[in-house]
């Protein structure tokens, strides 16, 4: 199963989410798109997991905490007890032995970041 994670700025639009998505890998042959539960209503996500024809996995902070990711973002780190919400988020939803096949990618306007998993499921 191969899902892509995202982490967003509240105010990332879907063009901030797609180019994250493209700077990680693209769509192409995606499970399911997954972020932390806080932000799996968000509008642009939404729309983004309807284009690429995938379920949005709302993953709890509680279970990203502790996630360890090779990207290490200082600030997402206190908040949120791992390095990358977007490598954390798909580690945790592409199912137990994920490993990464892209590491975080970051959109051009530095709203939006992807990672991608590859994993058995859940």
């Amino acid at each position: 199963m191969k899902v892509a994670g995202l982490g967003f700025k509240q105010d990332a639009t879907l063009d901030s989410l797609r180019d994250a998505l493209a700077a990680a890998g693209g769509a192409e042959g995606l499970a399911a798109v997954a972020t932390i539960s806080d932000k799996a209503d968000a509008e642009a996500l939404k729309q983004l997991a309807r284009e690429c024809g995938v379920p949005i996995k709302g993953v709890p902070a509680n279970v990203l905490a502790g996630i360890p990711t090779p990207t290490q973002s200082r600030r997402v780190s206190e908040k949120f007890g791992t390095g990358s919400i977007a490598e954390a988020a798909a580690l945790a939803a592409a199912g137990p032995g994920a490993r990464l096949i892209a590491m975080r990618a970051v959109s051009q306007d530095r709203t939006a970041t992807a990672a991608i998993a590859e994993g058995d499921g859940p």
